[in-house]
């Protein structure tokens, strides 16, 4: 490349170097409206589903009589006026002092259209990222609140134009369930599915058990992605308070066990190709989200050395069934992002800012990116900003 084209793409700011792309945002989330849940529900279970209450002075969302579902904040760092909480702070903000697009579906589509976002792939928070906040009450109220939730989305998909994606919870604690309720969805025109991703803590088989297989072929029926969102596990919701030492600040163990939660795909995506089962299912596409792409690498390096001193063997390389059927969402690496991206492979990197949480790319993702988006290669640019995301979600660009 001559000095004169060096300059010229240096020059360039990030609205010229993704002109022509339709962005397709991979990670973001719903701060659930306090009336999701009871606004469709049937009449005797309205006082039963996920719901805002007023607890000791502060707003909580509870489950049945009184299970505490949590915190009654809507997750959301971004305030209604624009700016953006640092810190512990965000989690004392009500729905009413966020950003109107962190729960409203026409001002979210407004803000996609200010940012320069083509569509947005969106994520629950009330019942947990994989849903795994349901398994503590009784399984009728479970179920019936994880199809209310999809319900929702689907009627939020229609409303935003087929701008906004919702992924779909299940009720993976019952795998014929699971598999009739992924069908249902895709029936609705949902594009994908979360799941929890450590079941054998609730005496089921492991993911890579032949258990799974009515799920697995439902899914590979209907092109469904299976998405391994950071903190959707029992074992991933103790990340604030085993992910620090002893006597950090309250903004320390978020930073902190933040970093503990991308590692934990680590480990998920390390047993799933451990377990070899995605060897004869090619069309089974997973999704690690919100995990980053850096420490890819070094899990396909590791995990294929010490595979083979450990006497482990494959039909196909770990390597291989990740270029093959595996995904990864960053947001925050910019440093050594084209070589990290060359290295886990073009074709299975996609863009997300986490909006509207804490960790989120705000206000100016592309802008914080610019750098790396320099790096990239025009047809690298439209598969990581695009193309990768509307082929697996089956988003028309």
């Amino acid at each position: 490349m001559s000095n004169v084209a060096v300059m010229k793409r240096e020059q360039q700011g990030w609205r010229e170097m993704l002109a022509g792309i339709k962005i397709i945002d991979v990670d973001t989330h719903l701060s659930e409206p306090a009336d999701l849940w009871t606004s469709r529900a049937p009449a005797a279970l309205r006082d039963r589903v996920p719901r805002l209450v007023e607890k000791d002075g502060k707003a909580r969302w509870v489950i049945d009589v009184d299970t505490s579902l949590g915190g009654g904040g809507p997750a959301s760092a971004i305030l209604k006026d624009g700016s953006k909480v640092h810190g512990f702070e965000f989690v004392s903000k009500t729905l009413s002092e966020v950003h109107e697009g962190a729960h409203d579906v026409h001002s979210r589509v407004k803000y996609m259209n200010q940012q320069g976002v083509h569509a947005q792939i969106v994520y629950p928070n009330v019942l947990g990222f994989g849903g795994q906040a349901a398994q503590m009450v009784e399984e009728g109220l479970r179920s019936a609140s994880t199809q209310i939730f999809n319900d929702a989305m689907a009627e939020m998909q229609v409303d935003s134009g087929n701008r906004i994606f919702p992924m779909a919870l299940l009720p993976w604690w019952d795998v014929a369930k699971a598999a009739a309720e992924a069908e249902r969805c895709a029936k609705m025109g949902l594009r994908g599915v979360n799941i929890n991703s450590d079941p054998h803590l609730h005496d089921l088989p492991p993911l890579g058990n032949p258990y799974w297989n009515p799920l697995w072929d439902v899914c590979e029926a209907n092109a469904l992605p299976v998405n391994f969102h950071i903190g959707a596990s029992d074992s991933s919701m103790s990340w604030f308070s085993r992910g620090s030492w002893p006597g950090s600040t309250m903004d320390q163990m978020l930073a902190m066990s933040g970093v503990m939660l991308f590692i934990d795909n680590l480990r998920v995506l390390g047993n799933i190709l451990m377990s070899r089962f995605l060897e004869k299912r090619p069309n089974l596409k997973f999704v690690s989200v919100e995990s980053g792409a850096g420490w890819v690498p070094y899990l396909l390096e590791a995990l294929e050395y010490m595979s083979k001193e450990s006497g482990v063997k494959y039909d196909i390389p770990p390597s291989e069934i990740f270029r093959r059927q595996i995904f990864a969402c960053t947001f925050f690496e910019r440093k050594n992002f084209v070589e990290t991206l060359h290295q886990v492979g073009v074709d299975n990197v996609m863009f997300e800012s986490d909006f509207p949480h804490p960790a989120c790319l705000y206000p100016d993702a592309f802008e914080y990116l610019e750098n790396a988006i320099a790096g990239m290669t025009v047809v690298e640019r439209r598969k990581v900003f695009s193309e990768n995301a509307a082929k697996l979600y089956n988003i028309p660009i």
